[in-house]
């Protein structure tokens, strides 16, 4: 039987990099799609020999089959982790007049086309593997909790996440027939770089708003859930909230 590989698009840092050390930790090769050729190299020489880095883009459609080919040379394609994506804000009408068309078009590009752009060419190659335990692959991306509860200035984004979660049943439907599923995990505030750029005491005042726990999450509970979705195989089609039961306010 071929070693299993995973592919993490994003995984050089945040909740991308975290899943990728959790994948790497209960045995699975591991594949790192990301942009930063720099971020890249250290993230596999930490995680090791059966780890590699693959630079590239999400919206590049050779970038991801080169990721994709890189993933089948070590083995059997068997989970995609989509992490890669950008944050964004912006009111659509502000101080400097509307919003920015091609800014709302990146967004929805890099978060949404990109998240699909990897589901498809993985899902292509997972077709190939043979069944073990009744299943050929498993798909799991990763929307946000802005999909439902989207803020003021959050339009771009959460159409874009929106989007990764509306499509995850469709999904399920389309690759179900070739055993492969597909889930979405949406989270809410985590304490990763992306979140480095705000102040102290705005992270406090967040943390306050989730009912329980407290806090901010943990990029290892993303990575945690992510594994449990690969081991579980009736998880298929759903959108799971990771948020402590947080419900954004509209600032």
């Amino acid at each position: 039987m071929s070693r299993a590989v995973a592919l993490v698009t994003g995984g050089t840092s945040g909740l991308g990099l975290a899943t990728a050390q959790r994948l790497r930790a209960d045995g699975l090769r591991v594949v790192m799609l990301g942009r930063s050729r720099e971020r890249g190299e250290e993230a596999a020489a930490r995680l090791g020999a059966e780890a590699t880095f693959v630079p590239g883009d999400v919206t590049v459609e050779r970038d991801v089959e080169r990721a994709v080919e890189t993933a089948v040379s070590q083995g059997s394609l068997r989970a995609l982790v989509n992490c890669a994506g950008r944050a964004h804000a912006a009111r659509v009408v502000g101080r400097s007049g509307p919003h920015s068309l091609k800014e709302f078009t990146e967004v929805i590009e890099a978060n949404l086309v990109g998240t699909f752009n990897a589901v498809r060419l993985a899902a292509d190659a997972m077709a190939e593997n043979e069944p073990v335990a009744g299943e050929r692959g498993v798909v799991v991306n990763t929307a946000s909790i802005a999909a439902f509860d989207g803020q003021i200035g959050q339009a771009a984004y959460a159409a874009s996440k929106a989007g990764v979660a509306g499509m995850t049943l469709p999904l399920a439907r389309d690759l179900g027939p070739l055993l492969i599923r597909v889930v979405t995990v949406a989270p809410g505030l985590f304490d990763t770089p992306a979140a480095d750029v705000l102040p102290a005491g705005k992270k406090t005042e967040l943390a306050g708003l989730v009912p329980h726990p407290r806090r901010w999450g943990q990029a290892e509970e993303f990575a945690e859930l992510v594994l449990h979705i690969l081991r579980n195989s009736m998880i298929n089609g759903e959108t799971i909230r990771l948020d402590g039961g947080l419900r954004l306010p509209a600032r």
